[in-house]
């Protein structure tokens, strides 16, 4: 293209300080440089996880460009770069895969090192990329997709069909394929068992998709707010409960609701409170509970031990547990395959330019996702 090698100025939403809104400005973003990939962004979802570093619940330094989930195609690559080309369709990964590291070599293992999940926001030569009124402005994640354009290391980047969809695949850059391999891959849940679902936004809604898949035959979902409760019913959920409407510990709720077979419990909120629930809700000794929810930063958990020396397995799941760069373009196949339906998480399309309505529709529980076209 005829930009490579040069600054191009273009439209991002830059946060300038916590608890404020979204600034459309004009920024210059650098042309990449050895092992980094400049991309032209044509469509990013809103995630909660963005709002934790507006309401500051996640670190981050600024001003900074946040946004994760996204499509966009190759506008110029820097030196070295040998895995996508220009014109390349391609999904950002706000957790990259270096293929080196310990974790990327462990069949198990993918939290990369070159993650940045303590808010260093900058690329891995330890500089931005992105520059507004001769201020520096920090990355996000790797990522920083509320942007038209941005700019990724090599390790940060999926090359993708052609074919994809941006505005439905750019799901599969974080919340699907979070809350999908919850179930499936972290999880792991098996034939004919019984699931509970806390959080019936975007990603839980993912899970009950992920458990369905995995043949689970009893799927109860459980949130607060009971307009969400049609929607987990249409991608799979048998059945949907409020704690709300009982006086007893939801636990014993679903130890009645079942008799005592809930097998695989995932908190999809990312509050300590429901952690500890969701964990006391698994069976007291073979249940597996999966924290799938971002946890506020610079919290500490408190809970009875013997919630686990009964024999429960808690565990985290970054990502759904996939591989990033191996598993997203499998992921995208398998979209194009039919073998599950996006369009039953994306409740809102909004141009670029309204960001900040689209985040009043996920503070207001009228979105499930919203996705932001260029």
């Amino acid at each position: 293209m005829g930009t490579a090698g040069k600054v191009i100025k273009c439209k991002a939403a830059v946060l300038w300080e916590l608890n404020q809104p979204f600034s459309i400005e004009e920024i210059e973003v650098a042309p990449p440089k050895t092992k980094e990939v400049r991309i032209k962004i044509l469509a990013t979802g809103i995630c909660r996880t963005d709002d934790h570093v507006i309401k500051g619940a996640m670190v981050s330094k600024f001003p900074v460009i946040v946004g994760h989930e996204a499509t966009g195609v190759v506008e110029s690559i820097g030196e070295g770069v040998t895995t996508v080309k220009p014109g390349d369709k391609v999904i950002p990964l706000f957790l990259p895969q270096c293929r080196e590291c310990n974790a990327c070599r462990n069949p198990e293992g993918n939290l990369c090192i070159r993650s940045d999940v303590t808010g260093r926001g900058v690329l891995a030569d330890g500089t931005t990329r992105f520059m507004c009124k001769g201020k520096p402005v920090y990355h996000f994640m790797n990522t920083s997709t509320f942007t038209e354009y941005t700019v990724v290391d090599e390790s940060s980047i999926a090359k993708i069909d052609a074919a994809a969809p941006p505005e439905k695949v750019c799901l599969i850059g974080c919340g699907f394929s979070t809350g999908y391999g919850a179930a499936v891959k972290t999880g792991k849940v098996t034939p004919g068992s019984t699931c509970a679902v806390f959080g019936l936004g975007g990603v839980g809604l993912s899970v009950i998709m992920g458990c369905r898949s995995a043949g689970a035959s009893r799927i109860i979902g459980i949130d607060l707010n009971k307009d969400k409760f049609e929607k987990a019913l249409a991608v799979g959920a048998t059945e949907c409960i409020s704690p709300q409407d009982f006086t007893k510990p939801i636990s014993e709720v679903l130890s009645e609701m079942t008799g005592n077979t809930v097998e695989y419990t995932f908190e999809v909120i990312g509050r300590l409170e429901t952690m500890v629930d969701a964990l006391a809700s698994c069976h007291v000794n073979y249940g597996t509970s999966v924290v799938v929810g971002a946890p506020p930063s610079a919290k500490m958990l408190s809970f009875d031990p013997m919630l686990l020396f009964t024999g429960r397995t808690w565990k985290g799941c970054v990502f759904g547990g996939w591989k990033s760069r191996d598993d997203v373009p499998k992921l995208v196949n398998d979209f194009l395959e039919k073998k599950f339906d996006l369009d039953q998480l994306i409740s809102h399309v909004l141009p670029f330019k309204k960001i900040n309505e689209g985040f009043e529709l996920l503070y207001s529980g009228q979105s499930i996702r919203t996705v932001l076209t260029f």
